[in-house]
């Protein structure tokens, strides 16, 4: 398990997704000042956001002026969110995985409960 490659592609992937929030953010501010500028961006980004940099590069081809918009906006949500994110993500995961632990013990005792055991013989009460 190689953590350094981990926190890379976890790092790409939070990268990406911040792109698509600013993208959200920016849709917004431009539905209410430019509407038909909106209506272009949001189609122009129609399945495209999954990759963030390459759907920067993209974009600054066709309309620079809205990738530095994005792109700041991306940066101000990183810079606002990376002091409390890692603590965040680490108590979700806790409290995730104990929810999970939780309910396949219900499970799984549900199930012990429910099941004759081999020495209860309904069929032979001899026996």
């Amino acid at each position: 398990m190689n953590l350094r490659e981990i926190a890379k592609e976890t790092a790409k992937t939070l990268q990406s997704y911040l792109t698509y929030q600013a993208l959200r953010i920016v849709l917004v501010q431009l539905s209410e000042t430019n509407p038909p500028l909106a209506v272009w961006l949001h189609n122009f980004s129609a399945g495209k956001v999954q990759d963030g940099e390459r759907y920067i590069e993209e974009l600054f081809r066709e309309k620079s002026d809205l990738a530095l918009r994005i792109m700041t906006v991306r940066e101000y949500i990183a810079a606002e969110i990376t002091e409390f994110l890692p603590e965040m993500v680490r108590t979700n995961i806790q409290q995730a995985n104990m929810e999970q632990r939780r309910q396949h013990l219900e499970r799984i005792t549900q199930l012990s409960v429910f099941e004759p055991h081999p020495d209860n013989n309904l069929d032979n009460p001899a026996g």
